[in-house]
């Protein structure tokens, strides 16, 4: 009688042990980067190749079209650059005529200006490149003491996209703030053009999330930089950007 209870756990305990999930661990992992390019040509699917072809084609006859010109190449850095200058005047200037009023500042960030706009035509592709993402225009009401803060961070790392406004870094914090030519008023609401990436305080830019109104337009940011563009051209001007020390 004994036996056959010790036999029945013995059987209940392997049964038992058998139902259990493994548990599977990474010990090592090792990897190669493979660049895309004619090199993997030859281990390319040929019949997938074939039927992007045409795709490729009208995908490519659509961004080469040229919609205006570069007086100079534009490119993006801090504390103040051709490209962030421009970017960020054509967001103020969107704004201000989706609202019909004009609006008191720009921010853009540097690190969402993904290229360099050269010299000479301008296509579709270029400012996708430049914008590849699928960021939209919000208008944001700021308090001045928010915005002050945000002004002292974008000192401690050496300046940001911004027009509007005009400041001196020394010592890494910003100090001679004005806004449209007057002292920041710290009590003072001001309207700010910017993107919904932002607006949602990232890029360490918390301060833009304290908004007391937004505004979202709908408006995709490479879409308002294609048609300010195409408006240029439309009016016999080249795309023009110039430094004039809004941030010293």
């Amino acid at each position: 009688m004994h036996k056959n209870i010790l036999y029945f756990l013995l059987i209940v305990s392997l049964l038992s042990t058998g139902c259990k999930s493994k548990s599977w661990v990474i010990i090592s992992a090792t990897g190669q980067a493979i660049p895309i390019d004619q090199s993997t040509d030859s281990i390319a699917d040929t019949a997938y190749m074939n039927y992007l072809k045409p795709i490729k084609k009208e995908l490519d006859r659509k961004m080469n079209v040229v919609i205006g010109h570069a007086a100079e190449t534009m490119k993006g850095h801090a504390p103040e650059s051709l490209l962030s200058n421009f970017s960020a005047d054509v967001y103020r200037q969107a704004a201000t005529q989706y609202l019909d009023s004009t609006v008191d500042i720009a921010i853009v960030n540097l690190g969402g200006l993904r290229t360099t706009v050269p010299a000479g035509d301008i296509t579709i592709g270029k400012i996708f490149e430049l914008m590849p993402f699928e960021n939209e225009l919000v208008i944001l009401w700021l308090k001045g003491d928010k915005l002050y803060d945000l002004m002292q961070f974008f000192a401690s790392i050496g300046g940001e996209g911004e027009t509007g406004i005009r400041m001196t870094i020394r010592d890494k914090k910003a100090v001679d703030i004005t806004i449209n030519g007057e002292p920041l008023d710290k009590n003072k609401v001001y309207t700010i053009a910017t993107n919904d990436y932002l607006a949602g305080g990232n890029d360490k830019m918390v301060q833009l999330a304290t908004y007391q109104k937004r505004v979202d337009t709908g408006i995709k940011i490479r879409d308002m930089l294609i048609d300010y563009i195409k408006n240029e051209t439309a009016n016999g001007r080249e795309i023009n950007s110039e430094l004039d020390g809004r941030i010293q």
